[in-house]
């Protein structure tokens, strides 16, 4: 079999996809024929070495994914080769196959395709433990997502509307607001234009915002801060500007408001039984057709290198899923 492979922090044109044995479920493990993988701008960091956390090298990239179960190592209940699943891996998804232990996997509804069902595990189970668990958001309430048109934007979207949400989605490009238009929000709105927050205080009524999802921060974060309303609620889940906000603390007391982080992957290390609460709501509200997931963009695994630059590049609307065959 073959597998994407980082052998020197860098360029992902430096990967390359390697022939390696394909391994054999251990007790409890199952082996997985992967027809997808989720590609996060996290896969982009790790093998550049510019992750909080750096692998050590030789480095197989990847982790969601979804596929076939093709073989069951003993003491595996509640799988059978032929079962579709999906699930989230420390490392080596960017591959043919890979094994994993049975209590990571979920077995697929036959309304998931594999495509969608490989990037929905991290973007959504981040987005559900945020507005619910985190935000505590309400039917009727609306919420700005900042950087709507990404893998983690897109599934904030889904997971907010599912939620009974009125949702407002910010984007630079009239192509990434139209998107947003499709993954399900209400309203879009152009950030780059410095008369934006007029723009929220019109489409609110001037009420303000009950909530904002900031997978972004840079300088997109204190005016979207600024435009809650009392009681409101900030969600801080990443920085993919690249830039770290600093927010003046008063606004916090004047505005009467909350900055909440939103850490799923630290809650989850802590406490792993979080994520099969999390993956059971998603997968239930996805057979009632309560949740839509948005549309992924695909491209062949072979073309890995494009797809991981492309992700830096910021130029994917949507999530980036390669798939095999």
């Amino acid at each position: 079999m073959q597998s994407v492979c980082c052998y020197q922090f860098g360029s992902p044109d430096a990967l390359e996809r390697v022939d390696v044995d394909t391994p054999k479920p251990g007790s409890g493990e199952v082996l997985v024929e992967i027809t997808a993988a989720g590609v996060g701008f996290v896969d982009g960091l790790m093998v550049q070495g510019l992750y909080q956390v750096k692998p050590p090298l030789p480095y197989y990239p990847g982790s969601e994914f979804a596929g076939i179960v093709r073989t069951v190592g003993a003491n595996v209940q509640g799988f059978i080769p032929g079962d579709r699943v999906m699930g989230l891996a420390s490392s080596g998804a960017f591959a043919d196959a890979l094994t994993i232990n049975a209590k990571q996997l979920i077995k697929l509804p036959a309304i998931l395709d594999d495509a969608t069902a490989a990037g929905l595990y991290i973007n959504y189970a981040t987005a559900l433990y945020g507005l619910r668990d985190c935000g505590d958001l309400k039917s009727g309430e609306t919420i700005l997502i900042l950087g709507a048109a990404g893998g983690v934007g897109s599934a904030a979207i889904s997971v907010a509307k599912a939620m009974g949400a009125y949702v407002i989605a910010a984007a630079s490009t009239a192509g990434k607001r139209d998107a947003a238009i499709t993954f399900g929000a209400d309203e879009v709105v152009d950030y780059s234009q410095p008369d934006w927050r007029d723009t929220l205080k019109a489409m609110t009524q001037g009420r303000g915002l009950n909530l904002v999802y900031d997978p972004v921060g840079g300088d997109t974060a204190e005016p979207a801060f600024r435009s809650l309303s009392p009681g409101g609620r900030f969600l801080v889940v990443g920085f993919a500007s690249g830039t770290i906000p600093k927010l003046p603390f008063n606004l916090a007391l004047l505005k009467r408001s909350a900055l909440i982080g939103v850490d799923w992957g630290g809650e989850s290390r802590a406490d792993p039984s979080i994520n099969h609460s999390l993956m059971t709501t998603l997968m239930d509200w996805i057979e009632d057709s309560k949740l839509k997931p948005a549309a992924v963009v695909t491209l062949p695994m072979s073309e890995f290198r494009e797809g991981l630059n492309a992700q830096l590049a910021g130029e994917i609307v949507g999530k980036l899923v390669l798939k095999n065959n």
